[in-house]
């Protein structure tokens, strides 16, 4: 994909001042932003327009999981404030209702699999009568007969997701960080050069770049780990 630039970083920050900071710091380093639940919670939809009016593409990371007509309306919310993603849960009431919602808009929706902080054990503990793989293939499944844009799945999925969806389906990977780096609360993690390899689209990049000294510095390094990895080839 000519051009294409896969790195998103996280703006997980309790408020937009905070996040402004981070943007200023990264200047061209980044051009793609995710606005999760606390930072959207804090600063409200004006921060997302705010952020599309400076031409920055924005992924809205809410996740939503209700009753259909609120989810279709919710997501006709969205679709007029110009983010380019939008997670919704992957079920397939939700995800028909999202479907419905974004109408003609150019609002991607990617449906979540799997949390990365979640393994098999988790699953089991919560009632599941599968593991990770399986729910995740399911979900897949799903999204694809409802048309869903892409998914949120681990980069450990991506290469069976790659094999079952084919070429077209948007696969953004969380999880992704340095090796050496701290994995924090993510347990199905990747490097961001293996996430590209395996298959991943967008790779979501948040505290190595948000809690690092030198922001711009070290999305520098993530490009340059995955240039010569990818080029080692």
């Amino acid at each position: 994909m000519q051009n294409h630039d896969p790195i998103i970083i996280a703006l997980d920050f309790d408020s937009p001042g905070e996040a402004r900071s981070l943007i200023r710091l990264l200047g061209d380093q980044a051009g793609f932003y995710k606005v999760g639940l606390e930072l959207f919670t804090a600063a409200g939809p004006d921060f997302v327009r705010e952020l599309v009016a400076s031409g920055k593409r924005v992924f809205l990371d809410l996740k939503f999981f209700d009753i259909g007509e609120t989810v279709k309306r919710a997501t006709e919310q969205v679709s007029r404030l110009g983010a380019s993603f939008l997670t919704i849960h992957g079920s397939p009431q939700v995800m028909r209702a999202a479907h419905a919602g974004r109408e003609s808009s150019l609002l991607k929706l990617l449906a979540v699999t799997v949390l990365t902080s979640l393994d098999d054990d988790d699953l089991l503990e919560a009632g599941y009568q599968c593991g990770v793989r399986d729910l995740v293939h399911l979900v897949v499944r799903k999204a694809l007969e409802t048309g869903i844009d892409g998914v949120i799945a681990s980069p450990r999925e991506a290469v069976s997701l790659r094999a079952q969806a084919g070429p077209d389906l948007i696969l953004v990977s969380p999880g992704v960080r340095s090796r050496g780096a701290s994995p924090g609360d993510q347990k199905r993690t990747a490097t961001p050069a293996e996430a590209l390899e395996a298959g991943a689209d967008y790779l979501v990049i948040g505290r190595q770049v948000t809690r690092a000294a030198d922001p711009a510095g070290a999305v520098s390094q993530i490009r340059e780990e995955i240039r010569f990895a990818l080029t080692a080839q």
